[in-house]
């Protein structure tokens, strides 16, 4: 697998970096594909057969797929078949020689794009991609136009999955609750609600429920008249109404006080609002978006949350991955910080990450998440002293935790016994019956149990008196 840079790209119309998949078994073609389609623009991950594009795919999530197909092993249809059980939107474009044509128009029938019959000209391969590129918008890895999401950096297919949905939803004008650990940029997917939405010209507010105390929060958000309290000597206009048609973010709902919950849900079901001291009600527009890292359905069981605003709160949830289960994302994070950091000190020397730094990073446990990832890149470019940040500086930063990233050996013992005690629960403890499912025969079935110290018998139904094997 090889990287093709894009080299003095020309602007392409909406679809300016653009990531293209070429899978091709011909390494020089290959390589010709990949510059051709790199010096217009765009940017080209290529793979030399359709097995590696697939493992390729869980990192690089492309918005075109170009690829051979007759290869050796998996073809391009079955690599077809792969991506749109994976990706169902993605066009695949498929390349053919003449005497596949037939092959060709037929797999356009099962929902290929297109297909190139070899060979073609640079300007029918770039008409076509850009036809393409016109069936679906740029994937969560790019910069790209969409500036409502500009601010949130990611390749990430949850991510993907998130924004695609965060962008459907903020169409409408139902409450939103975004439910994610601390760190992982609520309040940031919350900003790019607003800015997808109508309500993009009007303003956006936040505000975080457990930092204000309570007995100033209703004065906060709902206002107050002049008189209301000792040192109330002028109106304060609330949060609601200054935020009037547009969006109003109330982060770490779960830590809002009981006795003011009841007030929120009556402004939210009234749509409207009545400022302290005051006798008089105010009609108010506002779309509120809610956050917490609080598991709320255990706080309403424990009575700590009421259950009515929990349903008027939630009318639609968006849940932020933690940055654990999107690592992919973490060397574009830990660039994008070390550029920001770099304005922030004279040390403007230092230009990137060693291997060792880099891979610590991805592997890293991270349950301060993206913030705790930013304060990291921060520390290290403070006190580096050589052009690339060491293995050593991030690991004084992470203060040295241990990394939650299994080995691929540690990963595929655990597999393996999560499987053989999942088929012995499956059979009550039938070894016989197991080994067949696993298609091994019993005396290697017996060796795998030994080497993971599991026990046919644990698996059996004590009533059940049916011989093991």
């Amino acid at each position: 697998m090889t990287r093709q840079a894009p080299s003095k790209p020309e602007p392409l119309m909406n679809h300016e970096h653009a990531r293209i998949m070429v899978v091709d078994d011909d390494p020089s073609l290959l390589r010709l594909l990949s510059i051709r389609l790199a010096g217009a623009g765009y940017q080209v991950e290529s793979a030399e057969s359709a097995k590696v594009a697939l493992g390729v795919m869980s990192s690089f999530q492309p918005d075109v797929v170009i690829s051979d197909l007759k290869m050796e092993g998996m073809d391009g249809f079955a690599l077809y078949e792969q991506v749109r059980q994976r990706h169902p939107n993605l066009p695949v474009v498929i390349m053919t020689a003449h005497g596949t044509i037939p092959d060709a128009i037929n797999a356009t029938k099962q929902g290929v794009f297109s297909f190139l019959t070899k060979p073609f000209e640079s300007k029918q391969l770039l008409d076509t991609v850009e036809q393409a590129l016109k069936l679906q918008p740029l994937s969560s890895g790019q910069e790209n136009t969409e500036s409502w999401r500009k601010n949130i950096i990611s390749r990430s297919s949850k991510m993907a999955q998130l924004l695609q949905q965060t962008k459907q939803v903020a169409q409408s004008n139902f409450s939103l609750l975004i439910q994610g650990q601390s760190g992982t940029g609520k309040e940031l997917l919350a900003n790019a609600v607003h800015r997808a939405s109508k309500r993009a010209s009007a303003p956006f507010t936040a505000i975080n429920c457990a930092a204000i105390p309570e007995s100033l929060l209703e004065s906060e958000l709902f206002g107050h008249v002049k008189g209301a309290f000792t040192g109330a000597d002028q109106r304060h206009v609330g949060l609601f109404e200054a935020c009037h048609g547009g969006t109003l973010f109330l982060d770490e709902i779960g830590d809002m006080p009981m006795n003011f919950q009841v007030k929120l849900l009556r402004a939210l079901q009234e749509k409207e609002i009545r400022p302290v001291g005051s006798t008089q009600s105010i009609a108010v527009d506002v779309r509120v978006i809610s956050a917490t890292h609080k598991n709320l359905r255990k706080a309403i069981i424990e009575g700590k949350f009421r259950e009515d605003l929990y349903y008027r709160l939630n009318v639609v949830e968006l849940e932020i991955p933690a940055l654990a289960q999107r690592r992919e994302d973490i060397p574009l994070l830990a660039q994008h910080f070390l550029h920001k950091g770099k304005h922030q000190t004279d040390n403007v020397t230092v230009s990137g990450f060693t291997q060792e730094a880099m891979e610590l990073l991805i592997t890293a446990p991270w349950p301060g998440n993206i913030r705790q990832l930013e304060n990291v890149i921060e520390q290290s470019i403070a006190l580096a002293t050589e052009p690339l940040i060491s293995e050593q500086l991030i690991s004084n930063a992470l203060r040295n935790k241990p990394s939650e990233l299994p080995s691929f050996a540690q990963a595929r013992d655990q597999f393996e016994r999560d499987y053989l005690a999942k088929l012995l629960r499956l059979t009550n403890g039938n070894v016989t019956q197991a080994a067949r499912i696993a298609q091994r025969n019993r005396s290697e079935f017996y060796k795998l149990l030994n080497r993971h110290h599991l026990t046919p018998e644990a698996f059996r139904d004590a009533n059940d008196e049916s011989p093991l094997e």
